[in-house]
């Protein structure tokens, strides 16, 4: 079994997707598939070349991720290295040790080349490296599920990463832990624009602004009365409830709700759940018409 105490991390991306759902997030949904051809005939073209820059990824951020995990032991990128959109991030990967795995272009109905040689990559490496605690799985395709879910069973712990609005559910449910790109630190927030234009549209619609605050508001009363009933108590420790919420939905982060620290998300929630601060250990519990 791995050693969990000197953890030694794997990572793997599939920067094709990463890149694509990136541009859709920032560009507006389906963005990469109307430029594509445009993308493939001229990258340089003025208004490509401004489109591409403002969805550019940030490779640094999704290492230095990785790495708060433990040591990386192999840092793996798959992609077509002779696109264009793909080419302009080859430096910058070599310079933080990346191996680049070239996939060749393919024909439309082989699209899941990436999914299918990460896979056997990252179970080779399991047996090959058997002292390998974490996998870090960088990508948002439902295909990636039965890969996060072999390396669960075979003692690893996985992380997921996928951008917002991107990601299936499902895989965020094989993981351990999920995070989005978005809340990455050091990424910055897309720009304001097309992806806001549902928003808007709802902005006048008190239900609308409910219902996207309940499923937050669910998940952090399920957890609180999970906790509640296994430990006999009301009052549970902060950090025992958000380590239940994150077993719950591994995608959740208060980072990404704009929060800074877990208090100041509970705190939010004044109609879910109360806070005690006052002494060495912070303290929750439901609120009391919800007791």
């Amino acid at each position: 079994m791995p050693d969990l105490q000197s953890p030694r991390v794997a990572v793997y991306l599939d920067f094709d997707n990463i890149v694509m759902s990136w541009y859709d997030r920032v560009h507006g949904k389906n963005s990469y598939s109307r430029d594509r051809q445009k993308i493939a005939t001229d990258a340089s073209d003025p208004e490509i070349a401004e489109r591409l820059a403002a969805a550019t990824i940030d490779v640094g951020a999704i290492i230095d991720y990785a790495t708060s995990f433990g040591t990386l032991v192999l840092t793996r990128a798959y992609a077509d290295w002779s696109a264009p959109v793909n080419a302009e991030y080859r430096s910058q990967l070599v310079a933080r040790a990346v191996d680049l795995v070239q996939l060749f272009p393919a024909a439309a109905y082989a699209k899941n080349g990436a999914d299918i040689r990460l896979a056997v990559d990252t179970v080779e490496d399991m047996f090959r490296l058997p002292d390998l605690t974490h996998v870090v799985i960088v990508a948002g395709d439902s295909d990636y599920v039965p890969l996060a879910q072999r390396c669960r069973r075979l003692g690893r712990f996985v992380v997921g990463v996928g951008v917002a609005g991107s990601t299936a559910k499902s895989l965020a449910a094989a993981c351990d832990q999920f995070d989005s790109y978005d809340a990455l630190p050091g990424v910055a927030a897309p720009p304001t624009g097309k992806k806001d234009a549902a928003p808007q549209r709802a902005s006048g619609s008190r239900r609308s602004r409910k219902a996207a605050v309940d499923p937050t508001e669910s998940l952090l009363e399920r957890a609180l009365r999970l906790e509640s009933d296994k430990e006999g108590v009301e009052w549970q420790h902060a950090s025992a409830v958000k380590s239940l919420i994150k077993r719950l939905d591994p995608s959740f982060s208060e980072k990404a709700l704009g929060h800074k620290s877990f208090s100041e998300f509970v705190k939010a929630h004044p109609g879910v759940a109360e806070v005690d601060e006052s002494g060495n250990i912070v303290l929750i519990r439901l609120a009391a018409d919800r007791r």
